[in-house]
């Protein structure tokens, strides 16, 4: 027995980033502001972009590898929980930390399982140390 496909039908937004869409090659300056104009959906697209180098990948010498920067990161900021005492919690607080304590945060994380933050910077704390494993 033979299933009728249905016609697949395309969204109307895809239609209109098509239309706005040119079958030909862009210059980077020309394909941000156009992928700018067409994007709808609510989150951050992929976009995936393909360059031409004229170099041979099997020559060791000739190989293309490498990571970039964004300018503006990921749009996602850290939370940074210091532990220290005395003189470090105020070159915490001037170095722009967000979370501050002492052997009160190690018992926190120790007996609570507190874990809202996404780096730990430890000053002069033998507690920290046996807590890391």
């Amino acid at each position: 027995m033979r299933t009728k496909r249905m016609s697949r039908k395309t969204g109307k937004n895809i239609t209109k980033a098509r239309a706005a869409i040119e079958s030909r090659q862009y210059l980077l300056t020309e394909a941000v502001p156009l992928l700018q104009k067409v994007k709808f959906a609510k989150f951050d697209e992929t976009v995936e972009v393909t360059l031409r180098l004229g170099v041979d990948p099997k020559h060791a010498d000739q190989m293309v590898r490498g990571t970039v920067v964004l300018p503006h990161g990921l749009g996602k900021s850290k939370k940074v929980l210091v532990i220290a005492t005395g003189e470090k919690v105020r070159e915490a607080e001037a170095a722009g930390a967000d979370i501050i304590g002492g052997e009160e945060m190690v018992e926190k994380i120790q007996k609570e399982s507190w874990t809202d933050f996404d780096a730990v910077i430890a000053h002069g704390h033998d507690e920290v140390g046996r807590q890391a494993r």
